[in-house]
């Protein structure tokens, strides 16, 4: 799951970087024998990063089926970009990656099969798989590996052999217990899928709480996306999956792994160290996840997304400071450090489970369909957008993403209830408690009457 879904995700953010828009110049000479304009260039440029974001917004909608089939279908597309000199085909290519890592879903699957003392940890070694496939994109565009321009269509392709290995290991892999007992109705099966999946033991206990969700979810059939948005009780859930993800996405940290080249070729490191660079960030990042999965039985998820976010704010402020002393030489040297050390706080926080956590089973589905819709939409945006933040306020606009940062630490640190040792059925419960200052606030109130 982790290979066939968050690495996909993970390596396609940060594989992108390798290749630059010399090929977009190249092409559009060959075609009209002038030179595109630079904002040409740099509207291409984006749409070809956003539209991987597109690609997940229509798989997020669609079913879990076949994902690994699309990934490989869009990786013979971005083979053949090259010699059909077309960048058009790149964009397509995109499109459809991002739609099979759309349709993975993989956080759903991975909850179904986790035991409830570790459902958190297990769920966070999805961000592990992530930050390896985003330092696999690195590592495969350095200029000695696959990083030169000729080989570049190659770089977006390496994960496609992990696609034809995921299409012939899936069906040999036990199905979830959760899903035989409470959605197939099968009574015997799920012991032996439980055994398979956790080792010998009597599980008797797990047995009695499916039968628990089976009773509440037969009283509260599962509902479509849209139901769920109607739906009062769940409002609270709702709003803090909504600004948890918004804030995730708007931290600058997904800009900062999709436009690494540029951010520090911008702020003065020289153009061949930068993979070097970069390559350390995903280090530390593929450091932090562990150190998630590590502590995530010690400290709530909230903690960790405060810690995230705050210290990624104070990052930004340093970056920022750093800056505006044009000290060029000094910034170069110390920014990697910073940036490296500061997401040690464990920035995969809590939503990599968050989703699974606070939604019953028969929410939980349409749940992760629009947080993954806004996920994606969200991506799309930024990726259209931040060529050209970064070209007209330069690091000032990573002042726009702390702000984001402290609205989400705010939230986060007041607001959100412990889930950890908790049922899914007990935190649902909380949330249906939930109040501030002992009564719904009142902007919520007008917004959801």
């Amino acid at each position: 799951l982790g290979m066939g879904g968050s690495f996909q995700s993970g390596y396609h953010i940060t594989g992108l970087s390798s290749p630059s828009p010399r090929f977009i110049n190249s092409s559009w000479y060959e075609r009209h024998k002038e030179p595109p304009p630079a904002h040409t260039v740099t509207m291409i440029w984006s749409l070809i990063v956003s539209m991987y974001a597109v690609g997940g917004f229509f798989g997020a909608i669609s079913a879990m089926i076949g994902n690994s089939v699309i990934a490989i279908v869009a990786a013979g597309i971005m083979l053949t970009s090259k010699r059909a000199n077309s960048f058009e085909m790149i964009i397509v290519a995109r499109i459809l990656f991002g739609f099979s890592a759309g349709k993975a879903n993989e956080t759903y699957s991975v909850t179904k099969i986790s035991p409830r003392k570790i459902r958190g940890a297990v769920t966070l070694t999805l961000a592990t798989f992530m930050s390896l496939g985003k330092l696999s994109g690195q590592f495969f565009g350095l200029s000695e590996i696959l990083g030169r321009e000729e080989l570049w269509d190659i770089v977006l392709c390496v994960p496609a052999c992990f696609s034809v290995v995921h299409v012939i290991v899936l069906p040999f892999l036990p199905e979830a217990p959760r899903y035989l007992f409470i959605e197939k109705a099968i009574r015997d099966c799920p012991h032996g899928s439980l055994q398979s999946l956790w080792g010998t033991g009597d599980y008797k206990q797990e047995m009695d709480e499916m039968l628990i969700e089976q009773a509440a979810i037969e009283a509260a059939p599962p509902k479509n996306p849209l139901q769920l948005l109607r739906d009062r009780t769940v409002r609270w859930q709702l709003i803090t999956m909504s600004l948890i993800y918004c804030c995730n996405q708007l931290s600058g940290m997904s800009a900062i792994s999709t436009f690494s080249f540029d951010i520090f070729l911008k702020v003065g490191i020289p153009r061949d160290k930068i993979r070097y660079v970069t390559l350390g960030l995903g280090v530390s990042e593929i450091i932090t996840s562990i150190s998630c999965v590590s502590n995530s039985s010690h400290m709530c998820p909230g903690c960790d997304l405060v810690c995230a976010l705050e210290f990624i704010r104070v990052g930004n402020v340093v970056d920022l400071t750093l800056e505006w002393l044009e000290k060029r030489c000094l910034y170069a040297w110390t920014v990697n450090p910073i940036i490296s050390v500061l997401p040690l706080v464990y920035p995969a926080g809590a939503s990599a489970t968050l989703n699974s956590e606070i939604f019953i089973q028969s929410d939980r589905l349409a749940a992760l369909v629009l947080m993954g819709i806004q996920r994606w939409l969200l991506f799309a945006v930024l990726g259209l957008v931040f060529p050209f933040l970064i070209n007209g306020l330069s690091t000032y606009c990573f002042v726009l993403f702390a702000c984001v940062c402290l609205l989400g630490c705010f939230y986060t640190f007041f607001l959100l209830p412990e889930t950890k040792g908790k049922t899914l059925l007990e935190i649902s419960e909380e949330f249906k408690l939930f109040s501030i200052c002992k009564r719904n606030h009142l902007l919520f109130k007008i917004l959801w009457s």
